[in-house]
């Protein structure tokens, strides 16, 4: 079985992803954020600095670690959202603008930059598809019940945030992939999605909480500019050695 969790900011995707597959067995797909492509990607900038050209990179990289991830699993996984994420946070900025968070009351300007980024979008948006629908078998699509993380990465606009919900929403529709909307705690959300595909278990949920607990406060949330800035320290550190 391989399950997709979908939805988008701050619906609580990787530590759902992570509880359940401790509880069921079921490896988890992880996807770079990113937070972690961006160094690398494009050294020195903050995700509200990039350009059209530059977003674009950004999802093909991400998208490219995903399926990766996903091909070397073979028929059995729970993934960390999908590619799909990539094309609608791209499409949405076609409206909203490179920074969304910007843009709360009113869309930016037409251009055509961002003309030629929709259409790219749009060929990129029908790329993800075909190979999301190839790729999975379900989805669980988390309801947004939190507010957006403010953290200085995630862009704050909540019209932003249901456009995006919007179109994920509709492809999964599109595609005919097979999808639940669900939400609760976590404990509720597993108990849900373990008997809605008949999955397995192996742990307890106390206990698949706590190693996802302990899993996700691992995981390294530091932005981009500070990534780039460590790595550039390191390199001099390693250079006057």
């Amino acid at each position: 079985m391989r399950i997709s969790i979908s939805g988008t900011y701050s619906a609580g995707k990787t530590f759902t992803a992570m509880a359940l597959s401790h509880h069921t067995g079921i490896p988890r797909s992880p996807a770079k954020t990113i937070r972690e492509i961006m160094p690398d990607a494009v050294p020195g900038k903050a995700l509200t600095e990039v350009t059209p050209a530059e977003y674009i990179q950004l999802a093909v990289r991400r998208h490219v670690g995903r399926a990766v991830n996903e091909a070397l699993l073979g028929s059995s996984f729970i993934a960390d959202g999908s590619s799909l994420q990539e094309w609608t946070y791209a499409a949405a900025r076609v409206e909203f603008g490179m920074d969304p968070g910007a843009n709360v009351d009113s869309p930016p300007p037409p251009s055509p930059e961002m003309d030629f980024f929709g259409e790219v979008t749009a060929q990129l948006g029908h790329y993800f598809k075909q190979h999301v629908k190839e790729s999975f078998d379900g989805f669980v699509h988390l309801r947004r019940e939190f507010g957006l993380a403010s953290d200085g990465h995630r862009p704050m606009n909540e019209r932003f945030r249901s456009t995006c919900d919007d179109m994920l929403l509709r492809a999964l529709d599109e595609l005919e992939i097979p999808y639940h909307v669900i939400g609760g705690t976590v404990p509720e959300r597993l108990t849900k999605i373990v008997t809605l595909f008949g999955l397995p278990t192996v742990l307890s949920i106390d206990e698949s909480i706590a190693l996802a607990s302990e899993e996700y406060s691992k995981v390294d949330w530091r932005l981009e500019k500070e990534r780039t800035q460590s790595a550039a320290a390191a390199a001099a550190t390693a250079a006057a050695v």
